[in-house]
């Protein structure tokens, strides 16, 4: 008889470690923001900032670093590796620093500063790479010089998460609903980076039979929003082709292979400069700190909210706040970096108060792609 030898206490106190992390957490924030009452639409943001590693992208390590361990992938003296835009790595940095593991980030030279800083701080390393459509493969290298893992957020995000429940984002703003007014939202809305969270909201919505709809805001270039398009038309969404992103934490050249198409309603590519005045309009009117990837959410929410007045639909919509915008003090809020990137949030800006005041969203801004 042949055994399995291999599986020690250490996984055993890993997986331990990890949950007694997340017991010892309280769950992010709900926020509602006010909107005219006499439109009978509820506004709600869920705080992902207000996670020990600041970001979304909490949950998703987390689930990534279980995963690894169940799977017998991740041992006492593995070298965890990952290709990000950020975020995640800040969390799997906390992470593997939990578990007393070698952390390496391989990611765009382009990326804040204030998000390296934080990836050293929980003792990671980071390899920056020019050309952001080459961390994949050197995520692969590493991994494979040092004996390691390649986390491979992009391929694992819609299967290392339990799409049914188990505390993952879903469920936890279903819960934080159940006693609002419209504790059944008519709108989620996303953004996409790996497609893990539209895939898990997504899926928790049809499983639990929800009259919900899932909405994914997609930044200029990406190849989401084009490989939904293929999806719906009877194409191949793998065989679609973008650009990088501007805006950190979303977007992608490629569909990754954790985007599901299939549980999105509709799409929409939100301008980069919207993005920013999003953003900025977030915390000048509502005093709530975000990054870029939530203003990419906020401008297609608020379109969606401008169709259900038009509509006189009463209900409510939810959010994301990703990550703080003190994540992007010397990026997307400094003005000369955005020039030097040539975003520009000027002509978006005031539209936002102008819906605020009217109801009506401007005649020439698009509306989202929606499933056939």
């Amino acid at each position: 008889m042949l055994t399995n030898t291999r599986r020690n206490a250490w996984v055993d106190d890993a997986v331990r470690a990890i949950e007694a992390d997340a017991t010892r957490s309280a769950d992010t924030h709900l926020h509602r923001l006010p909107l005219p009452p006499a439109w009978g639409i509820d506004l709600y943001l869920k705080d992902e900032s207000t996670h020990r590693t600041g970001s979304l992208k909490h949950r998703l390590a987390r689930s990534l670093f279980l995963y690894g361990l169940v799977n017998g992938w991740i041992t006492e003296d593995t070298t965890i590796v990952e290709a990000s835009s950020g975020s995640t790595a800040v969390s799997e940095a906390y992470f593997a620093q939990l578990l007393g593991l070698d952390f390496v980030a391989v990611m765009a030279a382009s990326t804040s500063a204030e998000k390296i800083e934080l990836i050293e701080r929980f003792g990671g390393r980071c390899e920056l790479v020019e050309d952001p459509g080459t961390v994949y493969t050197v995520a692969e290298r590493i991994a494979a010089e040092s004996g390691g893992h390649y986390m491979d957020q992009f391929t694992y995000a819609e299967r290392a998460t339990d799409w049914r429940g188990n505390n993952n984002i879903a469920e936890s703003i279903f819960e934080q609903l159940a006693a609002e007014p419209y504790p059944i939202p008519t709108w989620v809305v996303v953004g996409a980076g790996t497609g893990g969270t539209s895939a898990t909201i997504g899926r928790y919505v049809r499983y639990h039979r929800h009259a919900s709809q899932l909405a994914v805001a997609d930044p200029e270039g990406s190849a989401f929003l084009p490989a939904w398009q293929a999806w719906n038309d009877g194409g191949d969404p793998a065989a679609v082709v973008g650009s990088p992103s501007r805006i950190e934490g979303i977007g992608r050249a490629r569909p990754e292979p954790s985007f599901v198409p299939s549980v999105i309603d509709a799409i929409a590519q939100v301008p980069d400069g919207a993005s920013v005045a999003a953003m900025r309009h977030l915390a000048c009117r509502f005093g709530l700190s975000a990054g870029p990837s939530t203003g990419t959410n906020l401008w297609l929410t608020w379109q969606l909210i401008a169709s259900m007045v038009a509509r006189g639909e009463r209900g409510s919509v939810v959010t994301l706040l990703c990550d703080s915008g003190e994540r992007y003090r010397r990026s997307y809020a400094d003005q000369r970096w955005l020039a030097g990137q040539e975003i520009d949030p000027a002509p978006y800006e005031g539209v936002i108060d102008a819906f605020l005041a009217s109801g009506a969203w401007p005649a020439a801004s698009a509306e989202p792609s929606a499933n056939h």
